[in-house]
């Protein structure tokens, strides 16, 4: 496994490409039958492998396709590591936006909008 923490974005839309490539093949499925199986193109297939491009609900479903959907289910979760990490991940679980920061003076207070 390469460290995609050490790759540029297009790198790691390639290497996923290629991994998908192989994973089909694995399976013994041509191009045009992953195409079908995903409802799509056949080009959008052909891009996904050798480019890494194409929208996340398409690779979703290629993944479907494919079986290995439920590696997914580590992507974009929060790493706990403590209890206090936990706490506040269930509490960012309830927020609906990113606050907006305040604008603080640190010698006068908040800042008052104008009337």
């Amino acid at each position: 496994m390469r460290t995609f923490s050490l790759l540029s974005s297009r790198s790691v839309c390639a290497d996923l490409g290629a991994r998908l490539k192989r994973l089909r093949l694995a399976q013994n499925l041509s191009q045009q039958q992953l195409a079908q199986m995903t409802q799509s193109s056949l080009s959008s297939v052909r891009r996904l492998e050798s480019q890494g491009q194409g929208g996340f609900e398409f690779v979703v479903r290629v993944a479907q396709a494919l079986q290995v959907v439920d590696q997914f289910d580590g992507l974009f979760a929060l790493s706990v590591g403590s209890i206090a990490q936990a706490e506040r991940e269930q509490a960012l679980a309830s927020r609906q936006r990113a606050r907006v920061p305040r604008l603080v003076s640190r010698s006068a207070g908040p800042l008052k909008p104008a009337a």
